[in-house]
């Protein structure tokens, strides 16, 4: 046996090689277990994998229905079963296979044909509008439009027609002539002076909401939104009826029933679209019986309400049409709404509900008087703003102009328009314009009474134009004021009749300033250039309409017939009637537009001021026949004769008249028919 060798320098041993024997490791025949179980799942993974996928495959059968013809999927082939064979669970008899094959084919080959001529049908009537002129085009589709409007208004008829309302016998047109020399050459010059003004609207801005008769075109504002809703047609529909322009009054009734769409995206004017658009049709409707003005007002007015959504129930100063969506002014004071706006929705409202029988109106504007008499008023005035989130003023600014005036007017109207039964209303006014008395109305040093305004404490010295209607209020209400003050009130309305004309005479021009002040010597004269315009105004001329109705004395009727003469002398041009910017110029510059009111309210209370003995149905809101022509000059047919007597008539006829007068009414004639005019005849007892 050998030893092992040693290293020499490590000491270590070296193992013995054995002599035959491999210097190599011994390799395994077989694999472990371990080994085996890893290859079997392997093995098993991909063996599950495979199966499955057999079953995830698309079914082929139905991508190959895209190979096929456009027929062939529309009018996919249908199997026939065999004879004798079962299916569906029906047994199919034999010898009727072939035959049901036969009949399958057959239709299936005339609905072929039935495809084939719709398109070759189509496509002819493509080539043959490619050949037509863009005009032919043009009106092919208005005619398409007209037939869908036409099947969308017999099937959205409403969920239930609205009640008929009664209406008075026809009062304002006649036979008679004017018994004074002068007055048919006036009342035929005011006649003309609307048929101008109507027909340039109509060649010029025919839809849009107002004219540009300088630059002949349409014209609108922000109180009408993006919209062209014809406020023109609609604001002037009364003032045509009365005038005997009745073909005029026909081509704007077709214009509404046709164009007239309130479901349009625009962010309206609540107060504005109430007296011009509501006040109007409704006084429409109360003069012609049509209908369709009634169904106007009331799609309108529905469109309104959500301007109501707001915590205290004091109403948006607009509203979007479309969506509902409310807002203020930018510029009132604290987000506030305008006394004058939200206070002068009662009589159109009131109507709504009484030819309705919705008492959501009556409910909305009566919530709005009880929540201001609740308040505190300072020095017993109204603000003009009332913020309508948290009920409380802004600013402590009081007008009977701008921003307050038709408050007053409504208030008083509502009295008339219930009969006289809505002391409530009476109440109200009393107090208002006694705290007016006291705190706004003062007497210059040249005599002239005027109404200042009152802000923070200080009474500014200078009147509006807006605030010469209040001449008409107060001898309007002289009747049933307290305390035997009949006669104190029409004294005061004569004042200001009186102060008013001055500022008229005061002019180059003869027609009033927007403002006028009472200091520093000046007596009823503008001052700043941004208050010498005039914008064909109607304020003074319902005041002389009133005093000329309850005094008779013919200087109201000449002070009327002047103003008339420099209005069609200073704001007449080729293309309709236009404002002016100085009325102390020689040499106006004009502001390029006609306004709805024009038409609406001042030639409309122009004509019974230069007509000696005749009543006019006028609007009961703004507008005589409602002042602004608000409904109530639009709207209030009256009851009671006017206590002036001399009976409602027109001086003129139009033969063979193609518009039914047995509805009309003489109301609205004064409210938009207004309230302008209302005052004078008794209206119908409106109980609600």
């Amino acid at each position: 046996m050998k030893t092992p060798a040693l290293l020499a320098l490590s000491g270590r041993r070296i193992p013995t090689l054995s002599p035959g024997a491999s210097s190599f490791p011994h390799h395994r025949a077989t694999l472990r277990l371990s080994e085996k179980f890893i290859l079997l799942l392997i093995l098993s993974a991909f063996i599950t994998l495979c199966f499955g996928a057999f079953f995830f495959l698309p079914d082929n059968s139905k991508h190959k229905r895209f190979d096929l013809g456009l027929e062939d999927v529309l009018i996919p082939h249908i199997d026939s079963p065999k004879e004798g064979k079962h299916t569906s669970g029906q047994v199919v008899i034999h010898g009727q296979g072939g035959h049901d094959e036969h009949r399958h084919r057959e239709e299936e080959e005339s609905l072929r044909d039935k495809i084939r001529a719709d398109h070759e049908r189509a496509l002819q009537e493509a080539k043959e509008k490619l050949r037509k002129s863009r005009e032919e085009l043009q009106a092919e589709i208005q005619t398409e439009k007209n037939k869908v409007m036409e099947d969308l208004k017999k099937k959205d008829a409403g969920p239930k027609p609205l009640p008929p309302v009664p209406l008075p016998k026809v009062v304002g047109v006649s036979d008679g002539e004017p018994p004074e020399p002068d007055a048919k050459e006036r009342r035929d010059k005011i006649r003309e002076m609307m048929k101008h003004a109507w027909d340039s609207y109509r060649q010029y801005g025919w839809g849009h909401n107002e004219l540009k008769p300088l630059a002949k075109k349409g014209h609108s504002t922000n109180i009408f939104g993006n919209s062209q809703l014809g406020a023109t047609i609609v604001d002037a529909l009364d003032t045509l009826y009365i005038m005997g322009l009745h073909d005029e009054f026909k081509d704007g009734q077709d214009w509404i029933e046709q164009n007239l769409d309130f479901g349009v995206n625009a962010e309206v004017s609540v107060f504005e679209v109430n007296i011009r658009f509501i006040g109007g049709l409704l006084a429409a409707y109360y003069l012609s019986g049509q209908e369709m003005f009634k169904l106007k007002a009331v799609q309108l007015a529905e469109k309104l309400l959500p301007a109501f959504n707001t915590p205290t129930g004091i109403p948006w100063a607009m509203v979007n049409l479309k969506s509902g969506v409310g807002r203020n002014w930018g510029w009132a004071s604290a987000g506030s709404s305008i006394l004058a706006e939200f206070g002068t929705l009662h009589m159109e409202f009131v109507h709504l509900t009484y030819l309705t029988g919705n008492p959501a109106y009556y409910q909305k504007v009566m919530h709005i008087r009880k929540l201001l008499a609740k308040m505190d008023r300072p020095n017993g005035l109204y603000p003009n703003y009332l913020n309508p989130r948290t009920g409380r003023w802004g600013q402590h600014h009081t007008s009977v102009g701008g921003l307050g005036d038709s408050f007053y007017e409504y208030l008083l109207k509502a009295w008339l328009m219930s009969d006289k039964t809505d002391t409530e209303a009476r109440r109200t006014y009393d107090d208002a314009i006694e705290a007016i008395e006291r705190h706004l109305i003062r007497k210059s040093n040249g005599g002239l009474t005027f109404i200042g305004e009152w802000k923070n404490g200080h009474l500014e010295r200078k009147m509006g134009h807006l605030a010469c209607f209040a001449g008409g209020m107060f001898a309007l209400g002289a009747d049933g004021s307290p305390d035997d003050k009949a006669g104190h009130y029409l004294q005061l309305g004569a004042e200001i009749a009186h102060t008013c004309h001055e500022s008229y005479d005061r002019t180059v021009l003869k027609l009033g300033p927007e403002a006028f002040k009472f200091d520093s010597g000046l007596e009823a004269v503008a001052v700043r250039q941004n208050e010498k315009y005039y914008i064909l105004r109607p304020e003074v001329i319902e005041t002389y309409w009133y005093m000329w109705r309850f005094t008779h004395d013919p200087k109201y009727r000449q002070w009327g017939w002047e103003a008339a003469q420099a209005i069609d002398k200073y704001c007449r041009v080729s293309g309709g009637f236009s404002g002016v910017k100085d009325v102390y110029s020689s040499n106006p510059t004009y502001d390029d537009v006609q306004q709805s009111f024009f038409l609406a309210e001042t030639l409309k209370e122009h004509l019974p001021v230069v007509i000696i003995g005749v009543s006019l149905p006028l609007r009961w809101n703004e507008a005589p026949p409602f002042r602004e022509h608000t409904l109530c000059d639009k709207l209030l047919p009256f009851k009671r004769t006017p206590p002036l007597g001399d009976g409602l008539r027109l001086p003129w006829r139009r033969k063979n008249n193609p518009v039914d007068q047995s509805h009309a009414s003489p109301r609205r004639i004064g409210t938009k028919l207004n309230s302008r005019i209302s005052h004078l005849y008794d209206l119908p007892t409106m109980k609600v």
